[in-house]
């Protein structure tokens, strides 16, 4: 190497470049994940980008002469590796896919999982290495290389966000490699490097090579998508085409067509003994990142169209004629052909992922095969949530239709996502009751495949609270509610109450489908069945394993009263009584006495997942087996238990080598352990509860990462960059910032649901810009504690504590990461933006550590 590393323009840029290189890794291996297997699982590997830099200061701070010594071999070194680690990493982990469904049957899985975690490991110790050797060898401007990280990265993230418009996913990760090549020039170049570019050419030519040669020549997948993916389905029927493929930062949108896809949700047996014919090939297969299916519905001639009549979604088209329709969300379109089939005068149907509307309004093949149903003279769009559209239109409507609107119930490989389902909460039901016409009926249909009953008690919950709260007063009457084992459960609520020619109307219809009814005015239930019923499912979940479920929770006690032929099944025997309780009052206690966490959704807690109460999780260990569809919770806290102890042994690790010699003369160090874990603390859970707030107004997880990951770092730099000004008034300026920073994170977590409501209504360019804005109070603020602390410690020549201090801030990242869905899900987002602000308070006392003066050598 023929120079040392000092503060300059191309050093900044290699750094800014570096950091944009990481972080755009970071989002592609989320994208991986997401199509291929699991979204969070690809969240909770990109964490393992925070452990690269634990693992990388660790190491640094141990051996800190020798990496003071070799600083510009290292980060050079580090930057030629960086490349093909990234791709020879995602291609031999795409070799080991992992599938946490069979963590207990299958021990190999466990192996499996270890080996994808240190293959990702890989490309972010080396970014890490890198980036480490700048910040040791400039410690004395840190302020200013800590503005170049954060801003670069977060702009690399936006550009990132664009690239996903014409790359597809399995290529996506030839933009980080990019933005590394050219900081590897950028970096070289100012040092005279000729000989080391042509290396890095040379790391560029064999990166690319992997990554678009290989893999057809081995038959080897770029994405390894599993086999209990949705799309993997479809791919394997004999008969499989793709009839479109489109990605974009919204998803990667593949629609299938095939004569085995007979996608009717809900559809009554009934129908194949009751029409004529069944509509051959109706469907087509809609995927978004391989999740699905979501069935696209042919247009049917007239002489088929009796067939609508057989699918739950049909209820409210029973009682009203020629309605004005409101369907909350067009998906691929099965709930809006309805609407048009039912008779309605006007259908207004609205749809938040563009992906989706472009693909129905510009692809030909889909245009002819639908009917061109979106440009149908008497529907209207609304491209963005239905839920935010009407909480704020003055419009009403005779019926308002949420069906199977996020594939809430359909099951995704290691069981369901921590995902926001924000068109189910109590506020959203609220809207959807409030924009009804005098009259009108909500119709709300779910898939209902889990027995026992989770997701459709806590919908159930969700929309008697939301009547309440409406002011209705005829609760008992305005509610009628259907379901099909194993299938769909429909909801339907009328404003003012059902007629009893309407309950009868409706019985009616249940008996001809043969779907059972759960709830209906007046329907008799005996509480005597409460105990048999609640205590079989909890010794079915808690009991010992050698011992059978109690009996009673499918049948009557002696006496019961109940109608002829009615023998309810378990899973309709719980709704039954769910019902009960929730007209008649009593639910809360029957909730906290059944098996599973059941509470309603609101804005604060948006998730159809997490029914495993904490306090329930060491009496579960040994039967994982019935909880399949809580695997993405469950992995959750294994993923909290493995980043706690990662990171305490990363922190442990400086200690165990020189706490009584390298650290001796450094006060104040237990406190400025306790700081630098606060804000890495801090700072991670308000990005990723920002992330899943913002959902609320940008309706794509994707691009709200893209936004808070931006919005962030570029101005967390702006605030890195403008500390160096306070640097000498540290002692008076930072109590206040961190006061300040608390109370925003305190107000955000009160208010901020409000400002995304309207946000939401706006077009989606305004939505960005808004939530960018967002950003902006924290994350400054937010810029001010990490380059204060780490500049005085450099300045204070406390090097090793500042090599030391970069990766406890990293650990405690990795450990945030986990807390969050886990805090949200318990406590709600709020608390996670109120968390993350106490954690700043209790920085307070540390940072005044961070500033005491080396004590003479000798002195503890």
């Amino acid at each position: 190497m023929t120079a040392d590393i000092s503060a300059s323009r191309p050093v900044y840029l290699a750094v800014a470049l570096v950091a944009g290189a990481v972080i755009a890794l970071q989002i592609c291996v989320m994208r991986i994940f997401a199509v291929g297997s699991w979204a969070h699982f690809g969240s909770l590997v990109v964490s393992l980008a925070m452990m690269g830099f634990g693992l990388a200061s660790a190491v640094m701070c141990v051996a800190k002469p020798w990496f003071e010594r070799h600083a510009a071999t290292v980060a050079g070194t580090a930057l030629l590796l960086f490349g093909p680690l990234a791709v020879g990493a995602n291609l031999l982990a795409q070799t080991l896919p992992f599938n946490p469904i069979f963590l207990v049957a299958d021990p190999t899985q466990k192996w499996r999982l270890f080996a994808n975690f240190v293959l990702y490991l890989l490309p972010f110790v080396a970014g890490a290495g890198f980036l480490g050797s700048v910040f040791l060898k400039t410690q004395a401007v840190f302020g200013r290389v800590y503005f170049a990280d954060l801003c670069g990265a977060g702009l690399c993230g936006l550009l990132l966000l664009a690239a996903m418009y014409a790359v597809v996913p399995e290529d996506l990760i030839a933009v980080p490699l990019i933005l590394w090549l050219v900081a590897g020039i950028a970096w070289w170049a100012g040092r005279d490097g000729a000989r080391e570019i042509a290396a890095l050419l040379a790391a560029a030519a064999i990166a690319a090579f992997l990554q678009f040669a290989v893999p057809p020549l081995l038959g080897t997948p770029k994405i390894a998508v599993s086999d209990y993916k949705g799309v993997a389905y479809a791919q394997k029927f004999p008969d499989s085409r793709l009839v479109y493929r489109q990605p974009s930062p919204f998803g990667l949108v593949e629609i299938y067509s095939s004569s085995y896809l007979h996608f009717a949700p809900g559809l009554s047996d009934n129908a194949a003994f009751n029409l004529p014919t069944l509509p051959a090939n109706a469907y087509l297969g809609l995927y978004v990142d391989g999740d699905g299916p979501n069935g696209v519905i042919r247009d049917l001639p007239p002489d088929q169209t009796a067939y609508f009549r057989y699918l739950p979604m049909f209820y409210p088209y029973l009682l009203k004629q020629r309605p004005d329709s409101f369907v909350v969300q067009f998906g691929g379109g099965i709930s809006t052909a309805l609407a048009l089939r039912g008779g309605s005068r006007a259908v207004t149907v609205a749809e938040s992922n563009p992906a989706i509307l472009r693909a129905f309004r510009a692809d030909p093949g889909l245009r002819r095969f639908t009917g061109d149903i979106l440009n149908d003279r008497r529907v209207s769009v609304v491209d963005y949530d239905g839920r935010l559209y009407l909480a704020a239109t003055a419009n009403r409507y005779d019926i308002v239709d949420l069906s199977l609107a996020d594939s809430a119930g359909l099951s995704n490989p290691g069981g369901f996502a921590i995902v926001e389902k924000f068109a189910y909460t109590q506020e959203a039901m609220q809207a959807y009751m409030r924009a009804l016409k005098p009259g009108g009926i909500l119709s709300v249909t779910l898939w209902n495949k889990e027995e026992p009953p989770k997701s459709v008690l806590k919908l159930y919950a969700t929309m008697v609270a939301a009547a309440r709260a409406v002011g209705d007063g005829t609760i008992a009457g305005s509610f009628f509610a259907v379901a099909g084992y194993l299938s769909t459960a429909t909801v339907l609520y009328k404003r003012g109450g059902f007629s009893a020619e309407e309950v009868a109307a409706l019985r009616d219809h249940t008996r001809a489908m043969s779907f059972d009814e759960i709830y209906s005015p007046g329907i008799a239930f005996d509480p005597r069945r409460t105990a048999p019923i609640l205590d079989g499912y909890r010794d079915q979940l808690f009991g010992a394993p050698d011992v059978e479920p109690r009996a009673g929770a499918a049948s009557d006690p002696p006496g019961a009263d109940k109608e002829p032929g009615d023998t309810p099944i378990p899973a309709t025997a719980m709704d039954r009584l769910a019902w009960h309780y929730l007209i008649h009052g009593g639910w809360d206690d029957i909730a906290a006495r059944y098996a599973f966490d059941t509470r309603k959704l609101t804005n604060d807690q948006p998730y159809f997942a997490a029914y495993i109460r904490p306090g329930d999780l060491p009496r579960v260990f040994d039967r994982l087996e019935l909880l399949q569809d809580e695997w993405g919770y469950l992995l959750l806290w294994a993923t909290l238990g493995i980043a706690g102890v990662a990171a305490l042994w990363l922190v442990a690790l400086p200690v165990v080598f020189g706490w009584r010699t390298i650290f001796s003369n450094y006060p104040g160090k237990s406190l400025t352990i306790v700081y630098f874990a606060c804000i890495g603390l801090g700072y991670i859970m308000v990005e990723i509860g920002l992330l899943a707030d913002f959902v609320l107004a940008l309706s794509n997880a994707t691009i709200s990462a893209a936004v808070v990951i931006t919005g962030m770092l570029v101005f967390s730099g702006l605030g890195s960059r403008l500390s160096e000004r306070y640097l000498p008034r540290a002692r008076t300026v930072m109590p206040g910032v961190f006061i300040a920073i608390a109370g925003v994170l305190i107000g955000y977590g009160l208010f901020l649901d409000r400002a995304l409501e309207w946000i939401g209504t706006l077009s989606y360019l305004w939505r960005i810009l808004c939530c960018l804005a967002l950003t902006l109070p924290p994350a400054a603020l937010m810029g001010f504690p990490m380059p204060m602390a780490m500049t005085s410690l450099g300045r204070l020549g406390k090097d090793h504590m500042f090599l030391w201090a970069w990766g406890i801030n990293g650990c405690f990242s990795v450990v945030g990461a986990a807390i969050v869905p886990l805090v949200a899900t318990a406590y709600g987002l709020t608390a996670v933006l109120v968390i993350a602000g106490c954690a700043y308070l209790i920085a307070i006392p540390g940072f005044f550590a961070v500033l005491l003066p080396l004590a003479p050598r000798g002195e503890r």
